[in-house]
């Protein structure tokens, strides 16, 4: 009888200290996510902030399938990293008919729930390659413009009639249609399963859970989320609709941040009490801003370079009440979409960028202040990539500029020595502090 008592005292003791380390570990794995205290993000015990970029097409790069080059993404995150830039933004989409005008290929979703195994395995493979790295991620999850599918694939699916594409139909045409979006429950209940979909995922790579992956740093709503109407009930609707989402995103991933990947006041109808508002929601962990000098008509094709102060005094007056508002509710602000053109609307890699370095640095010495802004990603990364067309066609190299866009515009490139040499130095400057 002895024996067997203490042979139950032994078990309960094991079992005791595999519970114990369960938790010890779990609470160790913890201390690598980013968590917001006092309007400060923070990793552990450590202030975060970082200079980061944008890297949409990351996933398809890191896929065995159509499109992927996983010896390429390799040196493009050696490169990051070697340049201090380590915190991305990707996209978890692309939804809707493959071969669409102006839209990326391949497609992620290609009917409601259906999705491209090949690109699901290229996410896991580089979420497994940030975890090794100690980089960090931000995933979007929908999409206000046609480029990736999102709001126009959605209603689509929803029986809304074929999406008009922009660069066949017009932009009104684009914007009347998409605005259904935020007040249709079919087309909204769909983007809702697939937030589901992919916060509830395990990677295949590293066996764990999405939710326990350090190398996430906060799931999106949506990248540029708008209401596309200025009438009080749109705009209810949408802000229920970003509300919603970010609470799913919660109930299925509670370890990680939320943020709803907002213009500010410019993709809020010029409501920046709407913005507040959608940022003061305890489900909404801090405020999310983009910027575009030659895109709001702030330069032109013509003061790219002569107008770059001007740009540097608008950006700080476009910032400073989406600062204060967030001081108020004691939350970051990330300025996490900027970007410039290079001089004389050139695309190609290596060519000079006199006025984008000059904004860049004042952006990038808003962040190592840290009173405005408490991080930044620009707009983005096309490192080794070598366009062949101005405007992408299948079979070329990705570069951060989408497929509406000229190709190079508003890239990165490994070759653009001088920027890169801005980007590291401040980066390392802001991760010694």
């Amino acid at each position: 009888m002895k024996k067997i008592f203490w042979i139950i005292a032994l078990c309960a003791t094991v079992t005791a200290v595999a519970c114990s380390s369960a938790k010890k570990n779990t609470a160790e794995s913890k201390g690598d996510f980013v968590t917001v205290r006092d309007g400060k993000f923070y990793i552990g015990d450590s202030v975060y902030r970082f200079v980061g970029t944008n890297f949409w097409y990351g996933p398809i790069l890191a896929s065995e399938g159509r499109g992927g080059d996983r010896k390429r993404l390799a040196r493009e995150l050696d490169l990051l990293q070697e340049n201090g830039i380590n915190n991305l933004r990707i996209l978890v989409g692309g939804d809707g008919d493959e071969g669409l005008a102006s839209h990326i290929s391949p497609v992620l979703q290609t009917a409601p729930g259906v999705y491209n195994d090949t690109l699901l395995a290229g996410l896991d493979y580089l979420m497994a390659e940030l975890e090794r790295r100690d980089m960090k991620a931000v995933l979007y999850l929908n999409n206000a413009w046609e480029w990736s599918g999102g709001y126009s694939a959605y209603l689509q699916w929803a029986g809304k009639g074929k999406a008009p594409i922009p660069s066949v139909d017009g932009w009104s045409a684009y914007m009347d249609y998409v605005r259904q979006f935020v007040t249709c429950d079919s087309a909204k209940q769909l983007s809702y399963n697939h937030v589901r979909n992919i916060v509830s995922r395990v990677n295949a790579v590293t066996g764990k859970p999405y939710a326990e992956s350090p190398a996430i740093m906060a799931w999106q709503v949506a990248n540029e989320p708008r209401a596309f109407a200025e009438d009080s009930l749109q705009k209810r609707a949408f802000a229920d609709w970003i509300r919603t989402t970010a609470r799913i995103i919660k109930d299925n991933d509670p370890n990680h941040l939320v943020s709803t990947g907002s213009e500010g006041k410019h993709g809020c109808e010029q409501d920046i009490a709407l913005w507040e508002e959608i940022h003061n929601y305890p489900e909404i962990d801090y405020g999310i801003l983009h910027l575009w000098p030659y895109n709001w008509g702030w330069v032109g094709k013509e003061t790219l370079l002569s107008g770059v102060d001007s740009a540097c005094i608008k950006a700080v007056e476009y910032i400073t009440p989406h600062s204060d508002m967030m001081k108020r509710a004691r939350k970051p602000l990330v300025l996490e979409e900027f970007g410039y053109p290079r001089d004389s609307m050139s695309f190609t890699p290596g060519t000079p960028t006199e006025g984008r370095d000059k904004f860049y640095e004042y952006v990038f010495s808003l962040v190592e202040k840290g009173d405005l802004i408490d991080g930044c990603n620009f707009w983005g990364w096309g490192g080794y990539a070598d366009p062949a067309h101005v405007v992408w066609e299948p079979g070329d190299e990705y570069v951060c500029d989408p497929a509406q866009e000229e190709q190079g515009l508003n890239s990165v490139f490994a070759k653009d020595n001088k920027t890169l040499a801005i980007i590291s130095r401040i980066a390392r400057n802001i991760s010694t502090k």
